[in-house]
């Protein structure tokens, strides 16, 4: 395969490459076709029952999340990953920070540390951060925002959908990086626009 890894996106080695289960794509936007249709599966999955935040963050959740999304495209989908990024923790680091993360978040929920927003933000953000799979965090970690929001009451997030400026993913970048400083405002913002 040769594909462009451009953007934000995360570049996979030739090992994960070799854990595509559709061996005819060739390009980046076929790849992201049929990755699009696993999610849309996932979704329809998740639509068969409601969950409470608690049972949203668990590692066992998040792993299985991913791997609902991506299962049908990748044979790596929900695994940690294993090998270095140009983005997120160590790999020996991911289920640590990852353990962390939501039993922070357990507690931002139990106490009503933040808004609803805020902590589905946060957690997003963090997950991000993290970088736990070899590819698919930021749409994986967008649907969990969504999924934590919702389980508290909240609409979902709209992402930019509503946005008129033609810059939608460029303004996402920059609101992760933002984010990354310390101002998780501009995130905030961009996730209801």
């Amino acid at each position: 395969m040769n594909w462009e890894f451009t953007g934000g996106e995360t570049h996979l080695d030739p090992d994960e490459i070799e854990g595509l289960r559709i061996p005819f794509i060739t390009t980046r936007a076929e790849l992201d076709e049929h990755e699009q249709v696993n999610i849309q599966r996932a979704r329809i999955w998740l639509n068969k029952s409601t969950r409470k935040p608690a049972d949203l963050l668990t590692d066992t959740f998040v792993k299985r999340l991913h791997k609902e999304m991506y299962s049908e495209v990748w044979k790596w989908a929900g695994q940690f990953r294993r090998t270095e990024k140009n983005i997120g923790v160590d790999p020996v680091r991911i289920a640590t920070d990852l353990r962390q993360l939501l039993d922070d978040a357990r507690f931002w929920v139990e106490h009503a540390t933040y808004p609803p927003d805020e902590i589905a933000i946060r957690v997003k953000h963090r997950i991000v951060c993290i970088h736990c799979f070899a590819n698919g965090n930021g749409r994986h970690s967008r649907l969990i925002a969504d999924l934590i929001v919702s389980s508290l009451g909240q609409a979902l997030f709209t992402w930019g959908a509503y946005s008129e400026m033609p810059d939608v993913r460029e303004r996402y970048f920059e609101a992760l990086r933002k984010a990354d400083r310390g101002d998780i405002t501009v995130l905030l913002a961009f996730a209801r626009s």
